[in-house]
């Protein structure tokens, strides 16, 4: 089970999030509207995976993914985002993202991919 911020602009994906991650016994520590927040929520609670929106008011995805990985250069970051772009997927993974995950997203691949990053990235901590 991991402790989970959820991060994205619209309370409806958020809930969505949260209700299929709690379902799947990890746990929601977190919800965030913007990237001010995600980063201010980020110090607070040390989640172990970020699910993170990158269209948001205030601060974006990319620019919060960027100053959480200065905060913990070993931060669990999913991106789940509508701008699937090649360009924008690049952008987020060399900010330091570990997966992109595209909107509407099927449930096994968002579930598959939080799995896999945990396992990668918390149960075998190696330099990353």
């Amino acid at each position: 089970m991991a402790k989970i911020l959820v991060v994205d602009d619209t309370k409806f994906m958020r809930v969505t999030l949260s209700n299929l991650l709690t379902k799947n016994h990890h746990e929601i520590i977190g919800n965030a509207k913007d990237g001010e927040d995600a980063i201010s929520q980020y110090k607070n609670l040390k989640p172990d995976l970020v699910m993170m929106d990158i269209t948001m008011p205030v601060m974006n995805g990319i620019e919060a993914i960027k100053e959480i990985m200065k905060i913990d250069g070993r931060a669990n970051v999913i991106v789940c985002s509508a701008m699937g772009q090649q360009k924008v997927v690049v952008e987020a993974i060399e900010s330091g993202a570990r997966d992109f995950i595209v909107k509407p997203f099927d449930e096994n691949r968002v579930l598959d991919t939080v799995s896999r990053v945990l396992n990668e990235y918390i149960e075998n901590p190696i330099d990353s």
